[in-house]
């Protein structure tokens, strides 16, 4: 019929020169290839077929310096749509042992990368692209994670598949982990060192754009009753009142305390007023026989502790 006469029948000689070239069984794996071709209408069944038979074309045209008029045209469009579409698969179409959700069930979430991990939270990806493809994207454009976690929305929202609801939903992600670590902190063991808080109060505060001060209130075991900010603003002896500070402390009946603030210029290094500020707060609050275990100074990733140092 029509479609046959457009395939052009005569596929013999492309598979007998396939054979030359290549020698074995090249001839009839060639004509099974062009016959799978023209009778399913020129759908081409696997990647690798499509490859396959874009070599074997190409060798023909380079051995005889010609190319298969009848294949050439229709070939060549299924292979282009096929190549565009491995490139753009989904995540479903990879192997099992390969898809970021499959290998965190399998392995466990810290075996998987943050892209992967981004990309489990994402769920999906966006036009053209996978979710892992818009993970490392927005990775790379935002420089990693806590980068990509305090980008304002409109930064976030410029970024092609991530709009308001994405930023609506990290927002919530990042929030309940905050709420999370501040539960968990009260059920660990006893605080006595500087390292048991560190992590929390980096949580809290590295990445303010402000100076703030709070306090981390105890019992008398050194189990959290509450976290609490205290002052905003730069750290000194008008700022910080030691009166209010420890009028707090007897509301809740601490028994001791751990003061923190942060640097917002990343520097975790103590000025002379916060070694002012600490030894009033800790004078104060020994009148009513409440002690201060620590003062940490929150950087960029790092802690200062005045208890470390020696310096309570």
């Amino acid at each position: 019929g029509h479609h046959d006469a457009y395939f052009c029948p005569p596929l013999a000689q492309p598979a007998h020169e396939v054979g030359a070239l290549v020698g074995g069984d090249a001839a009839a794996d060639a004509q099974q290839n062009f016959s799978g071709f023209r009778h399913r209408g020129g759908i081409i069944p696997a990647h690798r077929d499509a490859r396959q038979q874009s070599a074997i074309l190409s060798d023909i045209q380079a051995r005889t310096g010609r190319f298969p008029r009848c294949m050439r045209v229709r070939f060549m469009t299924r292979f282009r749509l096929v190549v565009s579409r491995e490139l753009t698969m989904g995540i479903r179409d990879w192997p099992k042992n390969e898809r970021p959700r499959e290998r965190l069930l399998a392995h466990g979430a810290e075996a998987v990368s943050e892209a992967e991990l981004l990309a489990c939270w994402l769920g999906s990806g966006s036009r053209g692209s996978s979710a892992i493809d818009l993970a490392r994207s927005l990775l790379s454009r935002f420089g990693g994670l806590r980068g990509l976690f305090h980008a304002s929305k409109d930064e976030l929202c410029e970024q092609q598949g991530f709009g308001p609801a994405r930023y609506v939903q990290m927002q919530a992600w990042l929030e309940l982990s905050r709420r999370y670590l501040a539960e968990t902190l009260p059920r660990g063991p006893e605080l006595t060192s500087p390292g048991a808080t560190s992590r929390f109060l980096q949580a809290k505060l590295r990445d303010l754009d402000h100076e703030l001060f709070c306090a981390l209130f105890l019992d008398n075991r050194h189990r959290v009753i509450r976290f609490q900010p205290l002052f905003r603003g730069t750290i000194d002896g008008a700022s910080v009142h030691p009166r209010d500070v420890v009028k707090q402390a007897l509301a809740l009946n601490a028994a001791a305390m751990i003061l923190a603030h942060n640097h917002p210029s990343g520097v975790a290094e103590p000025s002379q007023a916060d070694h002012l500020i600490t030894r009033r707060l800790r004078d104060a609050l020994a009148l009513v026989d409440i002690r201060v275990l620590d003062h940490l100074v929150v950087g960029d990733g790092t802690c200062f502790s005045f208890a470390e140092q020696g310096f309570l």
